[in-house]
């Protein structure tokens, strides 16, 4: 088996073929287009059993892996972090392409159980849509941080509720308001104040087609109690395949709820502030809303913090109890789904 790591930039590619022992047995950089990807296909084509290791940077190295995938060739996701570590205990030192795409390489041969790359389906669809969204989200606070202050320079006894500036009719009161006034300051106002509007009706169009997907998607998700439908967006589209997570443990460790052992003569665990960070929140947040409206969630925690756990040791462990739940119903959906697809493909035949 060759492994092949990938050192990837906006315009050129580089790849380093290592063998089973970690000998460099090729080089190549080939231009980040359609044409350089079919060099490295044809360069790759030299040694019967290929698999492409590739630093993960998704937006840079999407197109590459699609190309690769279709061709047939398997294709890992090795973390920014892993590659670091070899590169700073090889032997050669520096920083060049060539080095980095080895590193690359030597980390995907070293580590097993990394990420398997497959072509994109519903799932990023979910994700770039809920990624979108919340951009929107950041853009439409930032408007309005700037809309309150010059609101406040037209009058400063205007009482705006708080969150006030997502609903239609406080802005159509707003708008009246501010007709009234004249001068640079209010013209401002009218312009922020439409543009919070439009920003306003994007979002709520872009939660509405977020919710048809999921119900689609991950109905068992749903059912989860406090996972709402943005919720249930970002895990779908973070976790992108719960397939590919050979347990709720390995599900874990990515999420962030796994505890990192630290012990050496009495065992220890400590808080692991690793993983996709994304994902961990909305657990978080469903490990929140589940205390919040009582039931299981919050019994467990109850029964943690009277055994001596503090509030947040408890949301803690409710947090890891939380993933391996949402690992299962994803994987059932998952599961449900390819059955569906299986028996359409009968009939069809």
């Amino acid at each position: 088996m060759i492994i092949i790591g990938v050192d990837a930039h906006k315009s050129t590619h580089t790849f380093v073929a290592v063998d089973e022992i970690g000998r460099q047995v090729g080089q190549l950089t080939a231009a980040a287009t359609l044409d350089g990807h079919l060099s490295a296909v044809e360069w790759a084509a030299h040694w019967p059993q290929v698999q492409f290791a590739l630093e993960d940077c998704r937006h840079v190295t999407r197109r590459l892996e699609a190309d690769l995938l279709r061709r047939g060739y398997s294709v890992v996701r090795v973390k920014t972090q892993l590659m670091a570590v070899h590169r700073r205990s090889a032997r050669q030192p520096g920083k060049s392409d060539p080095i980095d795409a080895q590193a690359v390489a030597m980390a995907a041969l070293r580590e097993p159980n990394l990420p398997i790359a497959r072509l994109d389906g519903p799932a990023r669809e979910v994700k770039l849509l809920s990624d979108h969204r919340h951009d929107l989200v950041c853009e439409r606070t930032k408007l309005i941080n700037r809309l309150r202050w010059h609101l406040h320079e037209l009058d400063p006894e205007l009482h705006i509720p708080a969150r006030g500036l997502r609903r239609y009719c406080v802005m159509d009161e707003l708008a009246d308001r501010i007709t009234e006034s004249t001068g640079v300051v209010a013209q401002i106002a009218g312009e922020l104040l439409q543009r919070c509007r439009q920003m306003t009706r994007q979002i709520n169009d872009l939660e509405r087609e977020i919710r048809g997907r999921v119900r689609v998607l991950a109905p068992s998700l749903l059912a989860v109690p406090g996972c709402g439908v943005l919720s249930a967006a970002v895990i779908i589209g973070e976790t992108a395949g719960a397939h590919r997570f050979h347990s709720k443990d390995a599900y874990a460790k990515f999420n962030g709820t796994a505890p990192i052992p630290v012990w050496s003569a009495h065992e220890r665990v400590r808080l692991n502030r690793g993983g996709n960070r994304t994902v961990n929140a909305a657990l978080h947040a469903i490990a929140i809303t589940q205390v919040a409206r009582g039931g299981q969630g919050k019994n467990y925690v109850d029964k943690l913090q009277a055994a001596g756990k503090t509030r947040r040791e408890a949301l803690r462990l409710l947090r890891r109890r939380i993933s391996d739940r949402v690992f299962q119903v994803l994987r059932a959906d998952e599961s449900a789904r390819g059955n569906i697809a299986n028996a359409t493909l009968s009939a069809a035949a």
